[in-house]
């Protein structure tokens, strides 16, 4: 896949008179040093917005580990905060009929819009029910998580609502997390207890496992609560919906703890999930991996770690991920300053290169009218970088 590109005419004639110019200065003393562009760990740190100043190419928080990295991104693109007043993002989801991005802050539940023609971000909905993920089906339709009403639901063409799904077996849903589209109809989903507190959701009824001695006065604060949705956390899964509306585990929560982001690889014959930290009410955690699972029909098999995520010495946290045309898995990642953003894989699990961001990554998407810019929430923050590379279809 290595890429050979020719030396623009600009290029060249920069090149040779930036050399002429050279020969003709004389000699500098030996101490001059060439200076280093600002980056995020550096001090102080880049500046992002208005006060930014001029863009520096390369970016220095673009960082190749394997030189195909190279062929995935483009020289000339700064990464852009593109906004900034938010609580908690999470959920990107690219409309390539609409042009514009829908990205859920859990915390304030609203669903906000990013116009990709005037850059603007407007309110999408002004309560979005504490909505986490969402993504468009192959009929372009929305389709959220909310954790606020433990469910997962599909805005229609005319405008109405549906309800996908919202009990298993009888039992309420935890807090739909993350979902994805499958051609076949399907859509896949996983289900921890993130949304199962106060801040993202609400909390259990008394005795659940998030409010195990009562304490917490659970109903306050927001119409509906325990009137529509679950009310009690029950274990974690991966769920796969049928066109017919026929709800199916395909995990368990033995099988991967704590189920985050997912994503299926271009041919979708594989299905990535994060497995990440205990959520509220929970002892145990997952084990901080991505696994990967083979797409058998409506079942998957042959689970294994995809990426154990130890990176000097850190033990990474990764989230939602997409994946590119050519099956490499771009994956939001938590940890300490420095390492934190966004790591690049390729299909057989080699790190190939890292995005660094002041904050954690949460989740992540392609998009633009060529599918050729990444969009990455990281805490309160929206950031986007344009890259060599399109993102898969369901992404």
């Amino acid at each position: 896949m290595e890429l050979k590109m020719p030396l623009a005419r600009r290029g060249f004639l920069t090149t040779a008179l930036g050399g002429a110019v050279c020969a003709a200065l004389p000699a500098r003393a030996a101490t001059d040093v060439t200076a280093s562009p600002p980056s995020v760990i550096s001090q102080p740190p880049r500046q992002w917005g208005a006060s930014a100043g001029p863009a520096y190419f390369p970016d220095p928080d673009v960082i190749a580990l394997d030189p195909s990295f190279s062929n995935l991104t483009y020289f000339a693109a700064p990464i852009r905060r593109i906004y900034d007043k938010g609580d908690w993002t999470e959920g990107p989801a690219w409309s390539s009929e609409g042009r514009y991005l829908v990205f859920s802050d859990v915390v304030q539940s609203k669903a906000l819009r990013y116009i990709w023609e005037t850059g603007e971000v407007t309110e999408f909905r002004p309560d979005s029910y504490a909505a986490n993920g969402n993504c468009f089906d192959f009929q372009g339709r929305l389709i959220t998580c909310q954790d606020f009403f433990r469910r997962v639901v599909r805005f229609e063409h005319d405008g109405s609502v549906t309800v996908l799904a919202d009990k298993f077996e009888g039992k309420g849903l935890n807090s739909p997390n993350d979902v994805v589209p499958h051609p076949d109809g399907s859509i896949w989903f996983t289900d921890p207890g993130y949304g199962t507190n106060i801040s993202e959701g609400h909390a259990d009824e008394p005795g659940g496992p998030t409010n195990p001695d009562g304490k917490i006065k659970w109903k306050i604060g927001r119409e509906l609560i325990g009137e529509i949705g679950g009310v009690r956390r029950q274990q974690d899964h991966v769920f796969r919906l049928t066109p017919d509306g026929t709800l199916k585990a395909v995990l368990l929560e033995k099988d991967v703890t704590c189920p985050n982001g997912l994503a299926f690889s271009p041919d979708f014959k594989k299905l990535y999930i994060a497995s990440t930290p205990a959520g509220p009410g929970q002892k145990k955690g997952g084990d901080q991996a991505i696994h990967v699972f083979d797409v058998q029909g409506d079942s998957l098999a042959n689970g294994r770690v995809f990426a154990d995520m130890r990176f000097h010495g850190a033990q990474m946290n990764p989230d939602g991920f997409r994946a590119d045309v050519f099956g490499n898995l771009w994956c939001g990642v938590t940890g300490p300053l420095g390492l934190c953003g966004v790591f690049v894989f390729s299909p057989q699990g080699v790190l190939l290169g890292r995005i660094r961001l002041p904050q954690g990554c949460s989740n992540l998407t392609f998009a633009g009218p060529k599918r050729d810019h990444i969009v990455m929430c990281a805490g309160s923050a929206l950031y986007m970088l344009q890259v060599g590379v399109q993102g898969a279809a369901s992404s």
